[in-house]
C-alpha cells in the first residue's frame, strides 16, 4: 500500500453480479471489524439484492458507514486525495470487470476502482461468471497487469462447510485477510496427512 492510505477506511462496490451476499457479508465482517467502510451500489446490484436476498438499497447502505450512489461522480472517493486503504468489488460483474480494465470511469464504482489502481492501493474484483470468455480473460490479465487482484469467489471444500453461509464467510474472510484486515479468521490448508 502507498503512504497515502487509511487502514481502517475500505470501499466496497456491489455489481449486478450473481452473489450479492459477497458484498452484504463484507460490509458485516468489516463493521465488525472497526473498519470505516464506504459503498457504492449499482443499479443492476439493487435488483440483485432484491432478488437474492430480499433486501432493498436502503436496507444494504446502511450496513457502510458512508453510501454513494453510482452518478456521484464529485464523491470523497472519487479523489486520490481522498486516503483509503483498499476497494473490493464483491460481486464483480464482467461489464464492470471491462470498465475497470480500460480505464472508462463511467460512474463513481469504476472511478473509485480506477482511483483505488492509480494511487497503488489493493482493488479486488471478486468477479462472477462462468466459463469465462476471452474477452474475460483478457480484462482480468489487464487488471491484475495494473496491479488489481482477480478474486473469483470460489469456494473451499477443504474445511468440509455444512452450509451456504460458512462457503461465504470463509471467501469473505480471505478476502479479509488479503486486505491485512486485522482480526481476519481464513481457515487455512494444514495438508493431509499420510494414511496408514
Amino acid at each position: 500500500m502507498s503512504a497515502a492510505t487509511t487502514p481502517d477506511r475500505l470501499v466496497v462496490g456491489i455489481t449486478g453480479a450473481s452473489g450479492a451476499v459477497y458484498g452484504i457479508r463484507l460490509l458485516q465482517r468489516a463493521k465488525a471489524l472497526g473498519l470505516r467502510t464506504h459503498v457504492v451500489i449499482t443499479a443492476a446490484g439493487v435488483l440483485n439484492l432484491h432478488h437474492e436476498l430480499g433486501l432493498d438499497r436502503q436496507a444494504a447502505e446502511s450496513l457502510a458507514d458512508e453510501a454513494h450512489s453510482p452518478g456521484e461522480v464529485g464523491a470523497c472517493i472519487a479523489s486520490g486525495s481522498f486516503a483509503t486503504a483498499a476497494m473490493v468489488v464483491a460481486p464483480c460483474s464482467m461489464k464492470t470487470l471491462a470498465a475497470i480494465a480500460h480505464g472508462l470511469s463511467d460512474n463513481l464504482l469504476t472511478r473509485a476502482a480506477d482511483v483505488t489502481l492509480k494511487e497503488r492501493r489493493r482493488l479486488v474484483l471478486m468477479v462472477r461468471e462462468t466459463p469465462f470468455n476471452l474477452a474475460h480473460l483478457r480484462n482480468m490479465t489487464a487488471v491484475t497487469e495494473m496491479g488489481g487482484i482477480v478474486f473469483p469467489p470460489l469456494p473451499a471444500f477443504y474445511n468440509k462447510p455444512a452450509s451456504i453461509d460458512e462457503l461465504v464467510d470463509d471467501t469473505v474472510e480471505r478476502v479479509l485477510a488479503l486486505l491485512g484486515a486485522s482480526g481476519a479468521r481464513p481457515q487455512s490448508w494444514d495438508g493431509l496427512r499420510a494414511s496408514t
